[in-house]
């Protein structure tokens, strides 16, 4: 299981996604540029050039022909993966901290900051026929958070719902036809780093600070299963083959100094989705893990962390054999 390193990034990771092939990997971090790689070989394809702070998310949609960055610099923009180019750049009153296409890549959401005065908000946008007029055009739907900013976001099931993580731990879902909340739950005691849904979008895995990932259901929003460990979670993944979980994270960026890798707090740790019993660690990376994906069949998985690494790891035969 020889992993491959990508370098490419000069700051700590914020996000890295598989399109839906696998055979790109996207990666985006605290520099101003989002990376694209050949994910069999590691391979640096290009970099997308525009923004001018850190990018904290980015999605591609699943035809692999547009990639949408949100950033500090107050912009969403939505670029043409192929060549490179920035089709819309959509302007914020803050931060941008996550953006995802829906499913049929028809529309795309995004949520900004509180700062400045500005609640944090939650637009939904049109990028169909997305080009340079996209930044004067009102958005379809704009939801401001009144009690907390968003920290995570998926799309629900056939695009009718979004599932937000706040940073007190509440998880949210929003009917986008009639722009309120259906419902919400208080599980996690702390802010949701991420959330990933499972390839056939029943569940979905979250990362909290609360140092738990929790497995929910995406219509009913029922906790199913906890996975415990020590220290806060960044990222969580679920594998699309087996009953696996995968996480990462690590403590907060500012206390990693005074840690020895040794310590196995920036290990990947995979955990059995039902049983909820960790199995095994992988060693690698020289910070936390900021964020983890698993490649569409499987075979394979990714993490970014604060060291400004990706490393992409294939599994051995052995993982594939019976565990319990």
């Amino acid at each position: 299981m020889r992993p491959l390193m990508l370098q490419g990034h000069e700051r700590s990771i914020t996000q890295i996604k598989y399109n839906r092939e696998g055979d790109l990997l996207f990666s985006c971090s605290k520099d101003q540029k989002p990376n694209v790689w050949y994910s069999n070989n590691g391979e640096r394809l290009g970099t997308y050039d525009g923004h001018q702070g850190a990018i904290w998310c980015l999605d591609v949609d699943w035809t692999t022909s547009k990639l949408i960055t949100g950033s500090g610099d107050m912009t969403t923009k939505i670029w043409d993966v192929e060549h490179g180019l920035v089709i819309a750049s959509i302007p914020a009153k803050s931060s941008v901290r996550t953006c995802n296409f829906s499913y049929s890549g028809n529309q795309a959401a995004y949520t900004t900051d509180k700062a400045m005065g500005q609640n944090s908000e939650l637009f939904i946008i049109d990028v169909r026929t997305a080009d340079s007029s996209l930044a004067e055009q009102n958005p379809i739907l704009r939801i401001p958070m009144l009690q907390s900013k968003i920290t995570s976001m998926l799309w629900g099931s056939l695009d009718e719902t979004i599932i937000t993580g706040h940073d007190n731990g509440q998880i949210s879902i929003w009917d986008i036809r009639k722009g309120r909340e259906v419902n919400s739950v208080n599980d996690h005691t702390g802010s949701i780093n991420d959330m990933q849904m499972y390839k056939d979008g029943t569940m979905f895995v979250t990362a909290s600070k609360d140092t738990t990932a929790k497995l929910f259901d995406s219509e009913s929003l029922m906790c199913l299963k906890t996975y415990k460990t020590e220290r806060p979670v960044n990222s969580a993944s679920i594998s699309p083959i087996m009953d696996h979980v995968v996480l990462g994270g690590g403590q907060d960026a500012m206390e990693v100094t005074t840690t020895s890798t040794k310590a196995g707090k920036f290990d990947s740790r995979f955990f059995h989705l039902i049983y909820e019993e960790e199995f095994a660690r992988l060693k690698g990376h020289f910070g936390p893990i900021n964020s983890l994906a698993f490649h569409p069949d499987g075979r394979s998985y990714a993490s970014g962390g604060e060291d400004g690494f990706v490393r992409v790891n294939t599994f051995d035969s052995t993982y594939y054999e019976p565990l319990f």
